[in-house]
Formats: C-alpha cells, sequence, structure tokens
C-alpha cells in the first residue's frame, strides 16, 4: 500500500498515471496526424472542425514562433522547471485532494507532451482546429487539451472547502 504522502503516495501515483495516460496518446495522436494529414491542408470533420497539421515552434497561440530558435530551448528550460515543481507538489497532497492530483497530472502530461516535441523535433505539433466562419482558432493538440482541463481543475479545486490537516487549529479569520 502506497504511503499517505512523498512521491509513492496515492495522490502523487494518481497524478504521475494519469500524466503517463496523456503523454503516451498525446504522442500517439501526434504521430498519426503526421503521418496522415498534409501540413497545413485541412480535413473538414463538421462544418466548425477540422484535422489540420500545424508546426509550432513557439509557445501557446504561436507566441515567439518568429524568435530565431531560442524560444525552443527557454521553453524547454521552462517546461522542465515546472514539470519538477509539479512532481514534488503531487508528492505532498493529502490522500484527499483527488481533483487536484488529476489536474497537476493532466497539466504534467501535457507538458511533458509538447516538451517531448519540442526535443525531439524542434517544434510543437498541432492538429485539432476548430472554427467558426472565417474565424479560426490557433490549432492544438492533446496536451495542450489536457493543459487546459488541468487548469480548470485546480480553478474548481480552489473553490472546494479544505479539511484542516491532524494536529492544525483553525485560526482567528477562519470561524
Amino acid at each position: 500500500m502506497p504511503d499517505s504522502s512523498g512521491f509513492t503516495s496515492r495522490s502523487a501515483l494518481s497524478g504521475y498515471g494519469l500524466a503517463l495516460i496523456v503523454l503516451v496518446l498525446d504522442q500517439i495522436t501526434k504521430h498519426w496526424a503526421s503521418a496522415s494529414l498534409a501540413y497545413r491542408d485541412p480535413v473538414a470533420v463538421t462544418s466548425w472542425f477540422d484535422f489540420m497539421l500545424a508546426h509550432n515552434t513557439g509557445a501557446a497561440f504561436s507566441f515567439l514562433a518568429d524568435a530565431g530558435g531560442w524560444q525552443r530551448w527557454f521553453f524547454t528550460v521552462v517546461t522542465l522547471v515546472v514539470s519538477v515543481v509539479l512532481v514534488v507538489w503531487l508528492s505532498r497532497l493529502s490522500r484527499s485532494q483527488l481533483w487536484l492530483s488529476l489536474g497537476l497530472g493532466l497539466i504534467l502530461g501535457g507538458g511533458l507532451g509538447n516538451l517531448w516535441d519540442r526535443m525531439a523535433l524542434g517544434y510543437v505539433v498541432d492538429f485539432v482546429s476548430l472554427h467558426y466562419r472565417s474565424w479560426y482558432w490557433p490549432a492544438f493538440n492533446v496536451a495542450d487539451s489536457a493543459i487546459s482541463m488541468g487548469a480548470v481543475l485546480l480553478i474548481v479545486d480552489s473553490f472546494s472547502p479544505r479539511k484542516a490537516s491532524p494536529g492544525e487549529t483553525k485560526g482567528v479569520a477562519d470561524g
């Protein structure tokens, strides 16, 4: 049975497991997109959804995509630092913080999926394109979706009431 806290706690293992699932699913879908789609040639699925292969050398919404190459290493370092922080954060969660561990796991897996691309290819593979008439949302991938869902879970979790840990007392301001 896993410890109640630490790198092998139930919360940590739930987050790491979800991160691994996201990473594998992300890489499988990116491989499919790269092998099946022509670059920047949309394949309509519905009137508002296409598959379209794109390569993003920047960050979200192609931020710094045309910066000359240094951004690849900058985003790599940032992702590595954030990933270490997430792994440590996951190791410190209590058993009752399931939603937080799942949110962190989604963010970790998505970050690692895009990091893999950036390190191996020099760009991130995007292939999901949503649009309405002539308005197009920037193309994205499974990793980006996982990061977004993880952020939503972190926000939702921030509104949930917290139980005091053993030995912790309520302060005057807590009521």
